[in-house]
């Protein structure tokens, strides 16, 4: 799988385990979709020269929640409408094992997060988290099918 120029990556945390090459493979794969998600809506993401994704520990994760959300405490993923996307680690890690998935594929699940608030999608309210998190898994689902296809 070809790397995308529009992606970059910063893998700043070293106490999680996960794939960082099958991570920055299924973006790239997952791009696509939720590029053709953002022309339809207008979105950032379709306007954007870069994306910047940085995968963190809880700790610098916990410092940019309070600092830019004013909310104590880590949390899984954060979007910058001006194209960055942090995702924490630990807690993919956690929840990986909650919904029985690697901590990389969770980690890529969060990446697509990103890509789908800068989409347009929002999580706020249930009804639009459910559509949400429908929508991640089946752009995780054609990423990883157009992966094997390659």
């Amino acid at each position: 799988m070809e790397k995308s120029s529009l992606l970059h990556f910063a893998h700043r945390q070293r106490a999680i385990d996960y794939d960082k090459d099958l991570v920055e493979q299924i973006a790239c794969a997952a791009l696509p979709a939720c590029i053709q998600i953002a022309q339809k809506a207008q979105a950032p993401l379709a306007a954007l020269s870069s994306v910047e994704i940085s995968i963190l520990g809880p700790r610098a994760m916990a410092r940019v929640h309070r600092d830019f959300l004013g909310i104590p405490g880590a949390t899984d993923v954060i979007t910058f409408p001006y194209g960055e996307i942090l995702v924490c680690a630990s807690i993919a890690e956690e929840r990986a094992r909650e919904f029985g998935n690697t901590p990389t594929i969770e980690i890529a699940l969060y990446v697509i997060h990103g890509f789908l608030h800068l989409s347009g999608l929002d999580d706020i309210e249930p009804a639009d988290a459910l559509q949400m998190a429908e929508t991640q898994q089946k752009v995780l689902e054609v990423a990883r099918a157009g992966m094997l296809a390659n």
